[in-house]
């Protein structure tokens, strides 16, 4: 029997969701919805060149992903890495875990925790925040 994709519902309740965007992500999507996607509640949101499905094994050379990825300076960034980008971002902007588990669509705070990073700008604003609360506390620094 040959491997077939099936449409339905996500794994879990939690993919069951509305996800507010930003506002360059809705620019972008807005964009390629107009020029790209059929009418119809049942189009495809992204084809290949000839309006065909895309799955695993062609995603990469259809869209050229890594010569795209390398052009814009991100030689070795995976299709999935913008899972961990936007989580990280969401996070960065002070989403909580729940928080975090929704826009995600994870059921557990595991799921959620694996997509979140550390970065070195987070870190130090941080740092900052903290002086700012050091400073406002009326307490002098030694």
């Amino acid at each position: 029997m040959k491997d077939r994709l099936e449409f339905g519902p996500p794994k879990s309740a939690a993919g069951v969701r509305v996800v507010a965007l930003p506002e360059a992500a809705v620019e972008a999507l807005s964009e390629h919805l107009a020029e790209h996607v059929e009418d119809g509640n049942d189009a495809l949101i992204f084809t290949g060149a000839k309006g065909a499905m895309l799955r695993s094994g062609n995603f990469g050379r259809a869209v050229k992903w890594t010569k795209t990825a390398a052009s814009v300076g991100l030689a070795g960034f995976h299709f999935h890495d913008l899972r961990h980008t936007g989580n990280t971002l969401a996070a960065a902007s002070g989403a909580s875990t729940r928080e975090l588990m929704h826009r995600m669509g994870h059921a557990t705070m595991r799921a959620a925790l694996i997509y979140q990073h550390a970065t070195s700008e987070r870190d130090r604003e941080i740092a900052q925040a903290m002086d700012r609360r050091i400073a406002g506390s009326g307490r002098r620094r030694p």
